[in-house]
């Protein structure tokens, strides 16, 4: 009998896996999919380490975290400057001065100060929507250019329509600094994160394609804990509900030029073209393969915000108020499952940024053994 049966090799599932294994547990890992890695997964392509389920950044300002995992793999100095195309304008992000030199012409962090001031005063009460919400904050300019129609088409709704409380901040940045992320760390790893959580799941028994849902009684009679990363209503039986989520689609190209956009990622803000964004998955890495050459072609995704429904991939929480409370109530039969430690994304129906899921495991792997 194992200690500890993982569902999921994800990021969650494998830092708990390593964590355990170096304590001297005997771990088994599975996964439903054909692969290991979860959400972060990357799959070699001309050469190119393909994010085959969206752009994964990594980027923190947790020490601890850092040189945890770094230990697995080395990171580059990739640091996350989208352009916004608006109708073939092109703005940088987040909004700094480059934007506020392209959107009015002002040269100096007053002047561009003075503007945004001047354009919040349109709202004078309490925000209604996340449209008077944009605009308390930035103005109707970039709302109407670089925020509108990119919210709309990840929502699928009129922003008139969206809660307030989605907006509760927007980075405006007085200064040329176009670093997406204000992070002491951040990059990517090289030769991709596969590798990075093969390095994590190093010496342990991981079996893939199998469904622990499917054939629970099984599983759970093969390990004394299980550590389960999957949808925590799924694992229910959707007694209460079903949890909802927005949902993304990719489509995915191989061009036989060496470069198509010039940049890793560039929004699509303007509500009629349909994708969000596209990505451009060399530049992750400086368009370098793994030994520094050039690389001659290029891989493109295209993403497209959708509904989410069951047998769609589930991406990002709908944190309203339903489910929220569903949420709740799976919470509360999951404190009964005594056998059972629910983690991650799924598990704890959150959004998790990288470094989140990787202090989050740490804290619930130490916890078993109550140590610092």
């Amino acid at each position: 009998m194992y200690d500890y049966l993982i569902v999921g090799a994800g990021l969650y599932g494998a830092v708990f896996a390593r964590e355990a294994a170096d304590r001297g547990k005997s771990v088994m890992v599975i996964d439903r999919r054909n692969h290991i890695a979860g959400n972060v997964y990357t799959r070699d392509v001309e050469g190119i380490h393909v994010h085959e389920y969206g752009a994964h950044i990594f980027h923190t300002n947790d020490k601890e975290v850092w040189n945890y995992i770094t230990r697995f793999a080395e990171f580059n100095r990739f640091t996350n400057t989208p352009v916004a195309n608006y109708k073939g304008e092109l703005y940088s992000l987040p909004f700094n001065m480059f934007t506020f030199n392209k959107m009015w012409g002002v040269v100096t962090p007053e002047e561009a100060a003075a503007k945004i001031a001047e354009q919040r005063k349109e709202i004078t009460g309490e925000p209604k929507n996340l449209e008077e919400q944009a605009i308390s904050l930035i103005g109707r300019d970039i709302f109407e250019k670089l925020v509108k129609g990119y919210t709309e088409k990840q929502w699928g709704r009129d922003c008139k329509d969206l809660p307030a409380f989605i907006i509760r901040r927007l980075p405006v940045r007085l200064t040329f600094d176009n670093n997406y992320f204000n992070a002491r760390y951040q990059g990517i790893p090289m030769g991709g994160y596969t590798k990075m959580v093969a390095n994590l799941l190093d010496g342990i028994e991981v079996r893939l394609e199998e469904d622990y849902l499917a054939e629970k009684e099984k599983w759970d009679a093969m390990a004394r804990k299980v550590v389960y990363t999957g949808p925590i209503d799924a694992y229910f039986g959707y007694s209460l509900g079903t949890l909802e989520y927005r949902s993304v689609r990719f489509e995915t190209e191989l061009l036989d030029i060496p470069n198509f956009q010039g940049n890793a990622a560039v929004n699509y803000t303007d509500r009629e073209t349909p994708w969000t964004r596209i990505i451009e998955h060399k530049w992750f890495e400086f368009g370098k393969d793994d030994e520094g050459n050039d690389l001659p072609k290029t891989v493109i995704s295209r993403e497209y915000s959708s509904e989410w429904k069951p047998g769609d991939e589930p991406y990002y929480p709908v944190n309203d108020e339903k489910n929220s409370a569903l949420y709740a109530g799976y919470k509360k039969l999951a404190k009964g499952e005594k056998k059972v430690i629910f983690g991650g994304r799924l598990g704890e129906y959150r959004y998790y940024d990288m470094d989140q899921v990787i202090a989050a495991a740490l804290k619930r792997v130490r916890g078993e053994w109550q140590e610092a």
